[in-house]
Formats: structure tokens, C-alpha cells, sequence
């Protein structure tokens, strides 16, 4: 997800997106550990957007 998409969500929704990112990130590390995924990046991806949304929500909060 682009950092300029995320600027243009509102906080409800990002808030939402963050939700479900978090539980992406969970299920990729339990995949991960099992043997089920072979694309390392899609993890480091998926972290990488979290920090994003989460630094567009504290942005919002100044």
C-alpha cells in the first residue's frame, strides 16, 4: 500500500485496515513457521505497511 493512499483513508478506516494487516501478520508467521509460505517478502511487506498506517495515525493525532 502506497504511504499517499494511506493518507487520503480516514481514521476509522485505517484503524479497520490496520485490524486486518495485524491479523495477516499473524497468519503469515504461523504459514511461515508450518512451511506453508515461501515468499519471505510478503512478511516483511505486510510489516512495512503497519508501520506506515501507524505512523499516518499518529500524524492524525498532532
Amino acid at each position: 500500500m502506497d504511504i499517499e493512499e494511506i493518507k487520503q483513508k480516514t481514521r476509522e478506516e485505517l484503524t479497520v485496515i490496520l485490524e486486518t494487516s495485524r491479523k495477516k501478520l499473524r497468519d503469515l508467521r504461523f504459514d511461515l513457521i508450518a512451511g506453508k509460505v515461501k515468499n519471505i517478502k510478503s512478511v516483511h511487506g505486510t510489516r512495512k505497511d503497519i508501520a506506515r498506517i501507524l505512523t499516518v495515525l499518529k500524524e492524525k493525532n498532532i
